[in-house]
């Protein structure tokens, strides 16, 4: 090429441009270090090449990783509402100040041990009133048997009112999913307090200001259990195989 001059290296050209005046020098790539870059790309080529074609999954294009909606859990500002629990009244005061307690389940109601007196409470809404009703049942303290049910109904002032009073042998009240159950034992001649002869079972619903009777179930019990000390069989061995 015209104008151009050996500068003594290789590696390098130096060389002037335009009709025989100095012109800008400037350094020509030439040689091994335009091999060397030649290789270098070659080499960065195979090294992708490789990584596209061994045994594992190489390099993928995956696009941008999508974001993961995270979610967020915001507790309840309003709290669950929880019934209130009944107010306990005193059972055994209300029975002993009531009139419609006969005299003398009254004379009779005294503490079998300490301050502990043979009487059932239960608590539940059976009225319709503006809390819960309570049930009362008395029993005696050896054996434990009904002498008397009363239902008292709460007042809107806190006091309350016995709208139901039964008192005979072996009588107990419950409350059941919202009506008043009244079970009697029905005992005939010869029956011991231990073994009547059945039961009766008188569910209640409260209508028009009052109990009305709903259903009467009768309960025959066999006379022949608990009578007599019968031996009981010998137990059997299994079959040998």
């Amino acid at each position: 090429m015209r104008g151009l001059t050996g500068s003594g290296d290789d590696d390098t050209v130096i060389g002037t441009t335009g009709g025989g005046r100095a012109g800008t020098s400037r350094r020509l790539l030439t040689g091994w270090a335009a091999s060397s870059a030649a290789l270098a790309g070659l080499a960065a080529f195979g090294l992708f090449a490789v990584s596209c074609s061994t045994g594992g999954t190489g390099t993928r294009d995956e696009g941008p990783a999508g974001a993961e909606p995270v979610v967020q859990v915001t507790p309840s500002t309003t709290a669950a509402a929880t019934a209130k629990p009944a107010p306990r009244v005193d059972a055994v005061a209300l029975l002993k100040a009531d009139p419609k307690v006969s005299g003398r389940v009254r004379m009779d109601l005294k503490a079998c041990s300490g301050d502990e007196y043979p009487v059932d409470t239960s608590y539940g809404r059976i009225t319709g009133g503006p809390s819960a009703d309570v049930v009362v049942n008395v029993m005696t303290c050896g054996d434990s048997v009904g002498v008397g049910t009363y239902v008292y109904r709460p007042r809107t002032d806190g006091t309350y009112e016995n709208v139901f009073a039964v008192e005979q042998p072996a009588v107990y009240g419950t409350i059941d999913r919202g009506d008043l159950v009244v079970t009697t034992q029905v005992y005939e001649k010869k029956d011991s307090v231990a073994y009547p002869s059945g039961d009766e079972v008188i569910t209640y619903h409260w209508a028009s200001g009052r109990f009305n009777e709903e259903d009467r179930v009768r309960n025959d019990f066999n006379r022949a259990v608990g009578a007599g000390d019968g031996d009981l069989p010998e137990p059997s061995e299994p079959p040998r195989n």
